[in-house]
């Protein structure tokens, strides 16, 4: 977890200098609030648009489900780390990937489970009145 942790900060520092290079080079003199209100403001407004289509194309096809989904998983991230980072920096506990997997793991079967629950009632209430409901309209067609 650590490793992967310090090549994000190297990651992020790499792309922190280069920006500051930039800055120079150009003779921008933004400053360091500025190029975070810039960068974080252009990063979101690239999410926007490439997570705005997908949203809207399971809109469409009333996955709503799936978009909550989508939504709950990167919560879920943002906490598990901000966990594991919390533990490291109170030293109450020990920073540990595996720990993030898990608890990962555990939304993933708890919400497979839901799912095929769902399913089970989705399909059993098709049987009960999806049938219903087609012979109605055939019937009505008839007259």
């Amino acid at each position: 977890m650590t490793t992967l942790l310090y090549a994000i900060i190297e990651f992020i520092t790499y792309v922190h200098e280069k920006i500051l290079t930039w800055n120079d080079d150009y003779e921008y003199n933004f400053t360091d609030k500025q190029l975070h209100f810039l960068l974080i403001g252009i990063v979101g407004m690239a999410l926007i648009f490439a997570v705005h289509p997908i949203f809207k194309f399971l809109a469409e096809r009333k996955m709503t489900l799936a978009v909550t989904w989508i939504y709950v998983v990167t919560v879920l991230i943002v906490i598990t780390f901000a966990i594991e980072i919390g533990q490291r920096l109170t030293k109450t506990g020990t920073m540990d990937f595996r720990d993030i997997i898990y608890g990962l793991g555990g939304f993933f079967l708890m919400f497979a489970i839901f799912w095929f629950v769902r399913l089970i009632i989705k399909i059993f209430l098709y049987l009960i009145f999806g049938r219903k409901k087609k012979a109605q309209i055939e019937e009505e067609q008839d007259d």
